[in-house]
């Protein structure tokens, strides 16, 4: 007998590591960016040197190097020529900075869109690939979350902070290397400062990832109830608790607005440290290069420069600080999207896992055991078979395991121990496409998309011809009302089919089954809640559906079920009885009590008048 793999994450990986992945396929772009960013760099090295000029000419203290003096000539031999020159440079440096700057952030805006919308199709993808199992313990908000705000935040991080920080840090290395040539002691004095932003920046920094974890996830808890108050809005409504939800709505919001406020007084004191911490090295420098100035130990465009150059290292300093945030955000949510994608589906193929062939249709239990978790059983021994073409029953008390043993055909979840079985093979030696692509399915809860009607009946086959649709809805009984909407088939449905009628969303349930014709349908309480005339047409259109096929039905009326060819009770986890109709209502077992209820005439005698 196969068996399920156990669910394992895989190797974990840095952070770093996986982001590099996901920027490998833009290495191209991200070269283009690089080259920009060396531009950029280069530029913002050179912007302070025509200003040094002009001051050394100005103060006839320095003359001009040999090499400048020469491309200075080209421009006139007269005194203008030297300010000709710097403001060309001026606007030289500025307009190749201009051009570098916009290059790098249209590529890396490119760059960080793409990234987004892959690591965006993954997440979706292994999101749908996971079972019922772990969707059972997932908050629907919380993942939502995680495909929109996560993702978000990781593209912020490329469009904004990956380059930013290499152009800073590029620019950083080379403001101290020319301070360092220019004079090493005034570099040192500028540098002296660096230990403490350093250790200012690093303790703050894991701090303000500890609260933007606090605030993805205050943001998650609210978009959960958001989601599930919207989706359950009639039964807000009929119980008359908009208030609840509304106070309900604005505590969990009072939360998020105080865990937020946390974080940003956290983020908020970062920023004025660092000023002050560089308005100290600028106060250091100043007063010693002011006194080597007076000195005449240095010109006063070595001095200008000087300073020009401490605010442009001091600029990167205060940006790399600042992008602490961002960083620190995108890594919170890179955490929480790999938790989602290291998540392993409890129920998926098996190394040789092969495709079905056409199944007969029949249906095998053996010795099912099944559990959601360790102390609560749900299904106990579970043993039976059902063959081709027969259509068996399950009746029996809420909660017994009537649903679930519906749910393990398709394998939404795997048993704890035990085969479940098809045609006499265990259903896990199948892949999962290929096993739910021959099961059709007509639910308790009809679930409709907002989509035309032809969609939602094709939506199992999205194929089918326009001919094969309006031949399932006629088998459906449903041809007769859709013809008489607004748009026919064309017509658009609510969310979830709420602009339909129970009966209307159920028939249109039963041609998306009728149109892909599979031997094997699984019926969970298909005409619950209808009205007379409503079940009327669903019995007749499920007539149709179950001629041939292999039909599970669960159901709480027993009038629906009384031509079963067998009838499984499920009392206690277990299946208490087996039989047809007239054989269980012989044995007076718990099936003869259930239909004693249903059926019992609780009209009493007229009164006598003796």
């Amino acid at each position: 007998m196969p068996e399920t793999p156990a669910p394992s994450s895989p190797p974990a990986k840095s952070n770093w590591l996986k982001i590099a992945e996901l920027l490998r396929p833009h290495w191209k772009a991200l070269s283009l960016a690089l080259v920009a960013v060396i531009g950029e760099t280069v530029t913002d090295l050179l912007e302070p040197f025509p200003l040094k000029i002009i001051v050394d000419q100005l103060g006839h203290s320095k003359p001009l190097p040999a090499w400048l003096a020469g491309i200075v000539s080209h421009l006139g031999q007269n005194k203008f020529a030297v300010l000709n020159f710097a403001v060309l440079a001026v606007a030289v440096i500025a307009i190749v900075g201009a051009i570098c700057s916009y290059a790098e952030k249209y590529l890396t805006t490119s760059v960080g869109q793409w990234v987004m919308h892959n690591l965006r199709r993954t997440l979706y993808q292994h999101i749908h690939h996971l079972s019922l199992a772990e969707h059972d313990e997932k908050r629907t908000g919380d993942l939502i979350s995680r495909v929109t705000s996560d993702i978000e935040a990781v593209q912020d991080f490329v469009t904004t902070a990956l380059l930013g920080m290499l152009v800073n840090g590029l620019t950083l290395a080379g403001m101290v290397a020319v301070m360092l040539y220019y004079n090493w002691r005034f570099a040192l004095i500028a540098l002296s400062i660096v230990p403490a932003l350093f250790l200012l920046v690093f303790f703050f920094t894991k701090r303000i990832k500890k609260a933007s974890r606090a605030v993805r996830q205050k943001q998650s808890e609210l978009l959960t109830i958001v989601q599930e108050v919207f989706s359950s809005i009639r039964v807000v409504k009929a119980f008359a608790r908009e208030d609840y939800e509304q106070k309900r709505f604005e505590e969990q919001s009072l939360e998020n607005v105080e865990t937020a406020l946390e974080a940003r007084s956290i983020k908020a004191k970062l920023a004025p440290m660092v000023e002050v911490l560089a308005a100290v090295g600028t106060c250091l420098v100043l007063w010693y290069g002011a006194r080597l100035a007076l000195a005449g130990q240095i010109s006063a465009g070595d001095l200008v420069l000087f300073l020009a150059y401490l605010g442009k290292m001091y600029k990167p300093m205060r940006e790399l600080s600042k992008m602490g945030d961002t960083v620190s955000k995108a890594a919170v949510s890179y955490e929480r999207i790999q938790e989602v994608l290291n998540t392993v589906s409890r129920v998926s193929d098996l190394p040789r896992a092969r495709h079905a062939g056409t199944f007969k249709g029949k249906l095998e239990f053996d010795h099912v055991n099944f559990s959601y978790d360790a102390e609560q059983p749900i299904l106990k021994e579970v043993s039976f078979q059902v063959e081709p073409g027969q259509v068996a029953a399950f009746v029996g008390p809420s909660g017994a395991g009537k649903s679930t043993i519906i749910s393990l055909i398709p394998r939404f979840y795997d048993p704890s121990s035990g085969q479940v079985k098809i045609d006499g093979a265990d259903i896990r030696e199948y892949t999962l496409q290929s096993l739910r692509e021959q099961i059709s399915f007509v639910l308790q809860d009809t679930v409709l998309f907002r989509a035309p009607i032809w969609q939602n009946i094709a939506y199992g086959k999205p194929d089918a011809r326009r001919m094969e649709i309006i031949h399932a809805a006629e088998l459906a009984n449903a041809h007769e009302f859709i013809e008489k909407m607004p748009e026919g088939y064309d017509t658009m449905v609510g969310e979830r089919g709420v602009s339909l009628s129970g009966g209307q969303r159920q028939r249109i349930a039963i041609a998306r089954a009728v149109i892909r014709n599979t031997p094997i349908l699984l019926l969970d309480e298909p005409t619950s809640g209808l009205d007379a005339e409503s079940e009327q047409a669903v019995f007749e259109a499920l007539g149709r559906l179950m001629e041939g096929k292999t039909c599970l039905v669960i159901a709480h009326h027993l009038a629906t079920i009384q031509r079963a060819d067998i009838i499984f009770v499920v009392k206690d986890c277990q299946l208490a009885e087996r039989g047809t109709h007239a054989e269980l209502l012989a044995a007076g077992g718990l099936y003869a009590e259930l239909h004693g209820i249903q059926f019992r005439d609780v009209e009493a005698p007229p009164a006598g008048n003796g």
